[in-house]
């Protein structure tokens, strides 16, 4: 029988509006990802948290200690829930997300937070290659334009490529609601 551990990954408060580095939607995908938080606590399944703190304090944002870095309230951990902190885009690496995982027994991932376009994309990659089945609630994450080579790709585009990359080959990415329907079924 599968076993999910919700990652919640870097809804952190400078992301979010009046932070150094706000995103597009942060608000709305926070109110789904504690939506998915509540479900989880309620049924007893495990909850991991990734935070990102860069290592020194000149850094753009999240920066050591600060309250920008803080994990944002509407998806505070819980004493009992492990925090990984993680100085990298991954959050498997130099960290020890896939010891959590293993210790927690789980086969299978669901993932929401930020930024679509590098965090929530590059530990929904690894977490595969590492084996697991995985999900992305889509709904749950946000990011922010991008500027390439004078073009500017809106916020809602950069998310719908990676989403649908990760759709491809990596993870079912699906609604918040159609992923909690998912798991009252399984």
């Amino acid at each position: 029988m599968s076993k999910t551990a919700l990652i919640i990954v870097d809804l952190q408060n400078d992301y979010f509006q009046g932070g150094k580095w706000e995103l597009e939607g942060t608000e709305s995908a926070a109110k789904k990802a504690a939506t998915l938080l509540a479900s989880f606590r309620a049924k007893k399944l495990p909850v991991v948290h990734v935070r990102h703190e860069f290592p020194t304090a000149d850094a753009p944002f999240f920066a050591p200690g600060s309250d920008g870095a803080k994990v944002h309230t509407s998806v505070q951990e819980l004493e009992a829930e492990p925090v990984v902190t993680k100085h990298q885009i991954n959050g498997f690496r130099d960290t020890n997300l896939k010891e959590v995982l293993g210790g927690l027994g789980v086969d299978s991932v669901l993932i929401c937070g930020a930024m679509s376009h590098m965090c929530i994309d590059a530990v929904t990659r690894a977490a595969n290659d590492f084996g697991y089945n995985c999900a992305v609630a889509h709904d749950a994450c946000a990011t922010l334009d991008l500027e390439f080579e004078g073009v500017t790709v809106p916020a809602s585009h950069v998310h719908a490529a990676f989403m649908a990359a990760l759709d491809f080959a990596y993870a079912n990415v699906a609604s918040t609601d159609e992923l909690l329907s998912e798991l009252n079924t399984s």
